[in-house]
């Protein structure tokens, strides 16, 4: 169920900062996965206890989402998954907190806010400041994810990406999911409900060249 909260409310100036690799996972060698929107963490809760090959931090901008996932976490015994609450462009774009780009291996936009209006366009999760800086600090070959049953949205967020030069689509047959994030693809609840209902998925990877 999306619920509206505005990402360019005061609220969300103040940034929490995120603790190193090191302090939030057991083995922090492992590849990095984000997902931004994390909800209440039952996607990444499923990637983390399947695949403990990978690290998975979870952004959320609902704060009572996120405090139900930590509360979660405290009865699960997961040394590879850990949440954050607020704007993920405010955070990718504090110094303290960039450290996580160097180290980011594929990052997912699971259906985001579409915001239909287009005067609210400027509070879609997806920037041309975001992608820009992602460009600027991802390594080579770091994968984004796309996914929304919004073909607005979704038209929107793959100009976006593709405006800039140092990302390119990759065609998912030469694709190795095996080897990713999510080997057992594994879907979100909101892909779930969009499949129930009949709704069209689409979809798209890219990658930093």
């Amino acid at each position: 169920m999306r619920q509206h909260v505005n990402p360019l409310s005061n609220n969300f100036h103040n940034v929490e900062i995120i603790p190193s690799l090191q302090e939030i996972f057991e083995d922090p060698t492992l590849p990095l996965h984000i997902d931004i929107g994390s909800a209440a963490g039952d996607f990444l809760f499923q990637l983390a206890s399947q695949n403990k090959n990978w690290n998975y931090l979870g952004i959320e901008i609902r704060e009572k989402l996120v405090k139900n996932a930590k509360l979660k976490m405290k009865n699960k015994e997961i040394q590879n998954l850990y949440f954050s609450f607020g704007n993920a462009n405010n955070i990718f774009h504090n110094s303290h907190c960039q450290f996580l780009l160097s180290k980011l291996s594929s990052i997912t936009f699971n259906f985001p806010d579409p915001w239909f209006k287009k005067k609210h366009f400027k509070r879609r999760i997806i920037q041309p400041d975001l992608i820009n800086l992602l460009s600027k600090k991802i390594k080579k070959g770091t994968i984004i994810f796309i996914k929304t049953d919004v073909k607005d949205l979704f038209d929107y967020m793959d100009h976006t990406i593709l405006e800039n030069l140092n990302f390119k689509k990759l065609e998912k047959k030469y694709f190795n999911y095996s080897k990713s994030f999510n080997p057992s693809k594994i879907k979100t609840n909101r892909e779930k409900y969009a499949i129930t209902n009949q709704l069209y998925v689409f979809e798209e990877l890219y990658t930093r060249v």
